[in-house]
Order: C-alpha cells, then sequence, then structure tokens
C-alpha cells in the first residue's frame, strides 16, 4: 500500500480467521499464478492479462467473491480483475474459480487504490463496487472509497462509453456518492424512473453480504457511464 493511501485506510486488520489447508494451499500456489504483477503508475495493460479477450472488467472490494465468480461464469469471453485485501475472501474466490474451472480472473490482494493507480489510461471496459465498507461514523466518512478523487481517478481508467456500477445499502453513502459522481461531470447517470435504482438490475448476482441486510436502507443500485 503507498504512504498516501495509508494515511487513509479503507479497511482494518486483512485477515481474519485461519484459513484452511485447501485455502492456505490455493492462496500460495494459485493466487501467485493469477496475481497482477505490481508496475508503475498508468503502465499496466489489462488486457495484457488476459490473452484473447474482448473486454476486461474490473470489480473492487469483491468479498467472498460471489459476483466476480457468477460474472466470469456468465462472461467467458471477458477477463476479469478483482482487487480485495481480506485474505479469507480472496481464499473464496479463489475456491470458486477451482471449483468452477474458470481461467478468466485474475487477481490483486491489496488497497484498490494502488492497482487503479497502474493502470494505462482508458484501459478498463466496465467497473463494479458493490457494497464497500460504509464506514458509517461521520469522523470516519474520509475513509470511503467512493468520493471526488478516487472517481477522478477511476474515470482516468475506464473507456469512454464505459459502465460503472456503485450500490450500496447506506442511505448517506448513496446520497454522496451519487452526488459526488454526478457533480464529478465525467459520468452520466443512467437512471430514469425510481426502480432502477430500488431493483437489482437485471444482470446483478447478489452476494452473501447483501443478503445479510446490515445496512440501514434496502440496496440501491446507481449506474453510470462514463462520458
Amino acid at each position: 500500500m503507498s504512504e498516501q493511501h495509508q494515511k487513509h485506510r479503507l479497511y482494518g486488520r486483512a485477515a481474519g480467521k485461519p484459513l484452511s489447508k485447501r485455502q492456505q494451499a490455493l492462496i500460495d500456489v494459485v493466487l501467485p499464478a493469477i496475481g497482477i504483477p505490481a508496475t508503475e503508475p498508468g503502465a499496466l495493460s489489462p488486457a495484457s492479462l488476459f490473452a484473447g479477450k474482448r473486454e476486461v472488467w474490473l470489480e473492487i472490494g469483491f468479498g467472498g467473491g460471489e459476483h466476480l465468480a457468477g460474472q466470469a461464469a456468465r462472461n467467458g469471453e471477458v477477463g476479469f480483475i478483482g482487487a480485495e485485501p481480506f485474505v479469507d475472501g480472496v481464499a473464496k474466490l479463489l475456491t470458486a474459480l477451482e471449483e468452477q474451472a474458470l481461467s478468466n480472473v485474475s487477481v490483486r490482494r491489496g488497497d484498490a487504490r494502488d492497482l487503479v493507480a497502474q493502470f494505462a489510461d482508458q484501459s478498463i471496459d466496465r467497473a463494479f463496487i458493490l457494497f464497500p465498507d460504509p464506514w458509517p461514523k461521520s469522523r470516519h466518512r474520509k475513509r470511503r472509497l467512493v468520493q471526488a478523487d478516487f472517481i477522478v481517478e477511476l474515470a482516468r481508467v475506464l473507456k469512454p462509453g464505459a459502465p460503472f456500477r456503485f450500490a450500496t445499502d447506506w442511505a448517506d453513502y448513496a446520497n454522496r456518492a451519487l452526488a459526488d459522481v454526478v457533480r464529478s461531470g465525467l459520468f452520466e447517470w443512467t437512471a430514469g424512473r425510481a426502480d432502477d435504482w430500488r431493483t437489482a438490475p437485471a444482470d446483478h448476482v447478489t452476494t452473501r453480504y447483501q443478503e445479510k441486510r446490515l445496512g440501514d436502507c434496502a440496496p440501491v443500485f446507481l449506474d453510470f457511464v462514463r462520458v
């Protein structure tokens, strides 16, 4: 993690309960094989990680990996990049990839901001940020991922016309993120009616976190397009 991002961590401890032997073996053997090498800022071409894939999609903070693995299974012609700091979440994703024999996913364990900074301009075709840590206390809101500075950086790496989906079950986060994204002038909000953000999109894959309903509102799905 960069020194700048260390000052504003988006998460606490990145390790929880001990991994099973199988999970640890996946971390030791599979993760290095599909991991994303570190590069200089702006030097990484995501397409170079996937041979013959027509697009590259990015999921930031994939949690237990249900959405990422589900999308990868549905879209075999797409290369997927996932970033997640928590080792147990990475292990769960690697388990799913092994069980489903999915080979179109690359993973970075760590702060997604450092990964995004390495991407070349206009190199990602679609992005997802689903149910990130809401940091609900006022004094902690500076730790939220989706705010003005990161929105600019995400826009830099997305191609013109690229979709970006943000979902949360915290009302304040939804309101502030929507305001910040629209205010940036870099994205167009695609909603035309209330059901467009109140109802899960047809291509959404439900996650275990989402099913727990830990927030203070029903899930809100905000779909944008990079202008």
